[in-house]
């Protein structure tokens, strides 16, 4: 088998802690499969074809202060914690014979939280992709998973019939709506292209074993997606009034992308045509709802388009929108905050900086051509820097009050190829 491999080539500046991102990619095998063709985002019939267009709306000053930069609580995968020279508490190579994965896409269900991860190494092979889920409710020592698994106690790969599930072919979102499990998947990986398409699948009852195909959600805007349950009367400037919707984040382009949003009825997720996409707003502030996916216009405006992995959640202490996603400037798991879901949303904060919190030389390889300060590599990749990637909230699992609030997410360090447990602390108040 032919793995891929994401090369982090970082360049550091004479006389500062200034590192640089590019992303490398070498040409790896991906099953064909036979996939439905890929959706044109304006062939839905529209009522109205002139629908209104409006502004990106602009950023604002930060409204939080980050108390507690993002740190590290656990290694989650694999079997011991170079770092920490501790067995791990998931032992996933001795218990499912899985070595290594990334992402780590949590979403609630009940007393149970599920667990989406990326391109994994171990037994089953393909690069597939593993599904996990926990009971515990108290991140702060770490979450102990159960894998699903085969008959044998190998990890069970998710399973979407018809489509390509190699590398670069990942679960970027889950959720329950009226007791049943959906994920978003991205399939279409084809060099240069690195995610073509996402598409949703819902669960066959079998316990995250094999999902159904539904429909092509995007080939543009909203490749990868983070999704918000709302209580669409909480929020009265989203379209329609049903009691439960979903509030859309995505993003397009691998890791070249602006941030968009869109709002779908819970009760509608079968249907994609249900789906009204974020238009800007008008000049009275307000957001105007399109249903064309080419009208969507960005939630703020990034000069240099970078986005890729995401993650958004609503605070319920802070009473604010959360967005946290990667991206190379600048550098680091960059951070904001907005009232609404439209914005306006506030300039970026790094809340995970690799050099200047404990990243590098700690938990996240730093090439040897560049110096020998740790010894957490993956075997044979001791010139490969690792790097910072796939922020995802666990929203539920914060705490706080009014003015403060602990967040918790999965971040993935490529090298060594895991995902750890993280925390941050956010104050309101202005820098």
């Amino acid at each position: 088998m032919i793995r891929k491999k994401k090369n982090f080539s970082l360049v550091q500046k004479t006389g500062f802690m200034d590192v640089i991102v590019a992303m490398a990619f070498m040409t790896v095998t991906a099953c064909s499969g036979d996939s439905p063709e890929e959706i044109d985002p304006d062939t839905d019939p529209v009522e109205n074809p002139s629908e209104p267009v409006g502004n990106i709306p602009a950023t604002t000053a930060p409204d939080v202060i980050i108390t507690v930069p993002g740190t590290k609580i656990c290694q989650l995968i694999g079997d011991y914690d170079k770092e920490r020279n501790i067995p791990t508490q998931n032992q996933t190579s001795t218990r499912y014979q899985l070595n290594a994965t990334d992402l780590g896409v949590p979403f609630q269900d009940g007393t149970k939280t599920w667990i989406l991860f990326g391109d994994t190494w171990g037994q089953v092979g393909g690069d597939r992709d593993a599904i996990a889920y926990t009971t515990d409710s108290d991140p702060e020592d770490g979450l102990s998973l159960d894998f699903v698994t085969d008959q044998y106690g190998i990890y069970h790969p998710v399973q979407i019939d018809g489509i390509s599930q190699g590398a670069f072919e990942v679960p970027v979102e889950g959720l329950i709506v009226n007791n049943k499990m959906y994920i978003y998947h991205t399939t279409g990986y084809k060099p240069p292209v690195i995610m073509g398409r996402s598409l949703l699948a819902r669960s066959t009852n079998d316990g995250g074993k094999t999902f159904d195909y539904l429909y092509d959600l995007s080939a543009s805007h909203f490749i990868n997606v983070s999704i918000v349950k709302v209580s669409s009367s909480d929020w009265e400037l989203l379209p329609g009034d049903d009691e439960e919707g979903l509030v859309i984040f995505g993003s397009g382009e691998y890791r070249a992308s602006q941030v968009y949003l869109a709002y779908q009825p819970a009760s509608g997720i079968e249907d994609r045509k249900t789906i009204r996409y974020f238009a800007g707003i008008d000049q009275g502030g307000k957001p105007l709802w399109n249903k064309k996916e080419n009208d969507a216009l960005p939630v703020f405006k990034l000069d240099d388009p970078g986005v890729g992995e995401l993650s958004v959640s609503y605070n319920r202490f802070i009473k604010r929108w959360i967005l946290l996603y990667n991206i190379g400037s600048p550098r680091g798991i960059n951070l904001r905050t907005a009232q609404y879901p439209w914005g306006p949303w506030t300039e970026p904060q790094v809340v995970f900086e690799p050099w200047n919190d404990g990243g590098y030389c700690h938990f996240m390889h730093t090439s040897y051509e560049n110096r020998q300060c740790d010894n957490v590599q993956d075997a044979g990749r001791e010139n490969e820097w690792g790097g910072e990637y796939g922020p995802y909230q666990f929203e539920h699992f914060a705490t706080g009050d009014s003015q403060s609030t602990m967040i918790y997410f999965t971040m993935s360090t490529w090298n060594p190829y895991t995902v750890v447990l993280m925390k941050a602390r956010l104050q309101m108040g202005a820098n």
